[in-house]
């Protein structure tokens, strides 16, 4: 009997993602990855100086490095010439956080449950440091489609300075029917707006306390037409002038605090 096509393809995605390698860089991430006992580690390429200075992380990853010749480093490895290695450079699998409904599930003493979806945000750097602002205020998941958003990376990783190895960062197929998912497991799903004309405090203090559920649109484009009709509400982060912006990272920290402490942290 042939399988249905939504199983053939759903295996044909988990032997993709189980090929897929990632080179982290950097003495920072690769310190963290090494530590992070849910990253597949594939082999580490250090000079002598870097593996002198990851020495106890190295030992405590069980990990034999590969040494080169710190002028030949770049030749050993696939990343961009211009990247800031500091000799160190680590192959990983992608990580697997889990299902949706677990990752993002209530748990005791957390407080509200926080969750950021980005709508085609494709800069690693800022998805980096929105991951670093996600683990400080305390959100389950930053989430993003597979297609037309930064994977992960080692510009990602370094920009998220070491956030990647502990922040979940779950890729779905499906921005707008997460976004319902998410609904269904009690979120009150609101999309960030410049023009919308309900601030930010007043939209979360109307879910009472419920999950909440932020959505960022990319800089320009701003949300899709489908994921504004998604939301159950459009908010906007009220700016003391006529003019100027926050770029996305920025905006996630506010929206993020703002969620995270609506009484603002007293």
């Amino acid at each position: 009997m042939r399988k249905p096509d939504w199983v053939i393809a759903k295996e044909r995605a988990k032997r993709a993602a189980a090929a897929e390698t990632v080179w982290l860089f950097g003495l920072h991430a690769v310190r963290d990855a090494l530590a992070n006992p849910r990253r597949t580690r594939l082999q580490l390429v250090v000079t002598k100086n870097a593996a002198d200075r990851l020495g106890e992380a190295i030992a405590a990853a069980g990990l034999t490095p590969r040494i080169v010749d710190t002028r030949k480093f770049a030749a050993h490895v696939p990343i961009a010439p211009d990247s800031v290695h500091q000799g160190a450079a680590l192959e990983v699998r992608p990580l697997d956080w889990g299902p949706l409904e677990e990752v993002c599930a209530a748990r005791p003493g957390a407080g509200r449950p926080l969750v950021l979806l980005l709508d085609r945000v494709t800069d690693p750097h800022n998805v980096g440091a929105i991951l670093r602002s996600a683990e400080v205020f305390g959100a389950a998941a930053v989430i993003a489609p597979r297609r037309h958003a930064a994977p992960e990376t080692g510009a990602l990783a370094k920009s998220a300075s070491g956030a990647l190895e502990r922040q979940p960062y779950l890729r779905v197929g499906n921005l707008a029917e997460t976004m319902d998912r998410l609904k269904g497991m009690g979120f009150v799903v609101i999309g960030l707006d410049g023009t919308a004309s309900e601030p930010i405090g007043a939209a979360l203090a109307a879910t009472a306390g419920r999950a909440v559920a932020l959505v960022l649109g990319a800089e320009g484009p701003g949300l899709r037409e489908r994921s504004r009709a998604t939301c159950d509400r459009l908010a906007r982060i009220p700016a003391a002038g006529a003019f100027g912006s926050l770029n996305v990272s920025n905006a996630a920290a506010v929206a993020l605090y703002a969620a995270r402490w609506p009484d603002g942290g007293r």
